[in-house]
């Protein structure tokens, strides 16, 4: 199967994406599964190879590391997260309707987002991180925050977005291997597929990664950024971030077998709409093929990292614009449209 994108379309998406609206930035990386197509285009304030927050894509390279650890028989993911955590930590984390339900959630409920435990990272938190106001988000304080909100279910009932079931599955990374979370992915993934600007944000004088727009101004948080590791921490590029993408696609990390085991879609309304599986996304492109979309994970920066198995294509990048996500989806979805694939 050959798949045939004129560059030159592809170059043209990326421009007009920075004509949009509070786009400053875009840069977009497009590859197919037989690596006869690959396409890396910059624009506006971002070239090509610049370093970018990749934000809640980094909860693809936690799945990698939780079913690498599952492949080696570690950890399965039917596991009580009372097994890594102490009686202080778990206390009142999930009290619904006055029944204390923590001893009964597993890391699947985590990754999947059906654990009920409330997001720390409300409306109060994004109204103060866009407005610049730059503050640390460490384990401790996202556990205290959660405790003073309600869930909404009881684990496994539904699913809602919460970062702070990543924030849970970086703890038990680390208490399993006995590492941090910084050598663990350096370990497992950056050294492995031997990235070279990738890696987890952690000194607040680091000024490589592209800053971060909100709508029509830069927003700068080192503090906030360098607390979020597991959730949202790591920086990389459009071609390194593909690397990892095709790497956890096809089975690099863990048995391809698993891969399948990962798509159990619950829908989700926020934010946008998307299906939500087992540590990755479905992001629908259209309708009438609803559960059919771009498998993979979108970063509240505007990062993207996205395969569609309908037409093998592997897309990458940001338009680094914290609701930007609009812009980005509409040039995936041109290229998909517009993709000729002959046998």
């Amino acid at each position: 199967m050959l798949t045939t994108i004129e560059p030159s379309f592809v170059e043209e998406l990326v421009s007009t994406a920075v004509s949009k609206k509070n786009i400053y930035g875009a840069v977009l990386c497009v590859e197919d599964g037989s690596n006869s197509l690959s396409l890396l285009y910059g624009a506006g304030n971002l070239t090509s190879d610049k370093p970018y927050f990749i934000a809640s894509v980094t909860k693809l390279y936690v799945t990698a590391v939780l079913l690498k650890l599952r492949s080696e028989k570690c950890l399965n993911l039917q596991n009580k997260i009372s097994e890594y955590f102490s009686d202080e930590i778990l206390h009142e984390l999930h009290l619904y309707k006055g029944i204390e339900h923590t001893k009964d959630i597993t890391i699947k409920h985590l990754m999947s987002n059906t654990s009920g435990i409330p997001d720390y990272f409300s409306s109060d938190v994004i109204g103060e991180l866009t407005a610049g106001i730059d503050q640390s988000w460490g384990f401790e304080r996202t556990i205290a925050s959660v405790k003073q909100k309600k869930p909404k279910f009881a684990p496994g009932k539904k699913a809602q977005y919460s970062d702070t079931n990543y924030q849970l599955l970086g703890k038990i990374i680390e208490t399993i291997t006995k590492k941090d979370i910084h050598t663990v992915f350096k370990e497992f993934i950056f050294d492995e597929l031997k990235l070279e600007n990738t890696y987890l944000y952690e000194n607040v004088n680091d000024k490589r990664p592209a800053p971060i727009y909100y709508k029509d101004k830069e927003i700068y948080l080192p503090k906030y950024m360098s607390s979020i590791g597991p959730e949202g921490g790591i920086i990389s590029t459009a071609k390194e971030t593909m690397i990892f993408l095709k790497a956890f696609i096809n089975g690099h990390f863990f048995p391809k077998e698993y891969f399948n085991e990962l798509k159990d879609w619950k829908i989700l309304f926020g934010p946008g709409l998307f299906f939500y599986g087992v540590g990755i996304a479905n992001q629908p492109i259209s309708i009438k093929e609803l559960k059919n979309g771009l498998i993979g994970h979108w970063g509240q920066t505007g990062a993207f990292s996205f395969y569609h198995p309908k037409t093998d294509l592997y897309f990458t990048g940001t338009v680094n614009q914290f609701y930007g996500h609009s812009a980005a989806s509409k040039m995936m979805m041109k290229i998909i449209k517009n993709v000729k694939i002959t046998e």
